[in-house]
C-alpha cells in the first residue's frame, strides 16, 4: 500500500502496530498466571532461555532474547535475588557471568506450562493455528534481521 504523499498509511493498516499490540494483548493475557508465580513478563522469557539450556552466558541469553546485555543485567540480578538463579564468573573467561538455575527456577518450568492454555482460551483459536501463526511470524522476523544486518535473529 503505497501512499502519493508519502504519509504513512494509518495504526490499523500497519503490521508493525499489528503485531506489536498482538503482544501486549498476550502479555495481558498472561499476567493474572505471572503474578501467581511471582514473575514478569520479562523474567519469564529468560527462565525459558534457561529451561531450553541450563548454564549460559549473559551475551547467549540476551544474544537469544534479542537484548543488549545491559538490559538483561538488572532482571538477571532480581531473578538472582529470588532465589530463581545464580551468576557466577566463568573460570575459564572471567569477563563472562555465567548464569543457571537454582532448583526453586527449574521447579517453575512446570507451574509455567498454564501460559499455553491461557493463550488457547483467550484468542478462541486451535493449536493448529497458533502454531502456523507462530511460523509465520517467525518467518517474517527472521527475514526481517537477515535483511538489516548486525543483529541475529533471536531463538
Amino acid at each position: 500500500m503505497s501512499l502519493e504523499n508519502n504519509d504513512p498509511p494509518p495504526l490499523h493498516n500497519q503490521l508493525c502496530y499489528a503485531i506489536y499490540t498482538a503482544g501486549i494483548a498476550i502479555q495481558r493475557a498472561y499476567k493474572p498466571l505471572l503474578d501467581g508465580l511471582g514473575l514478569t513478563y520479562p523474567q519469564y522469557l529468560v527462565l525459558n532461555v534457561l529451561w531450553s539450556k541450563d548454564e549460559q552466558t549473559v551475551g547467549a541469553i540476551a544474544r537469544a532474547l534479542a537484548l543488549e546485555s545491559s538490559t538483561l543485567t538488572p532482571l538477571l540480578k532480581r531473578l538472582e535475588a529470588s532465589g530463581l538463579l545464580r551468576r557466577t564468573r566463568d573460570l575459564s573467561n572471567e569477563r563472562h557471568v555465567v548464569i543457571a538455575l537454582t532448583g526453586e527456577g527449574r521447579a517453575l518450568q512446570h507451574k509455567a506450562g498454564c501460559l499455553s492454555d491461557a493463550l488457547l482460551a483467550a484468542s478462541a483459536e486451535t493449536p493448529q493455528r497458533l502454531a502456523a501463526l507462530n511460523r509465520d511470524v517467525r518467518h517474517l522476523r527472521n527475514a526481517i534481521y537477515s535483511q538489516i544486518g548486525g543483529w541475529d535473529a533471536p531463538a
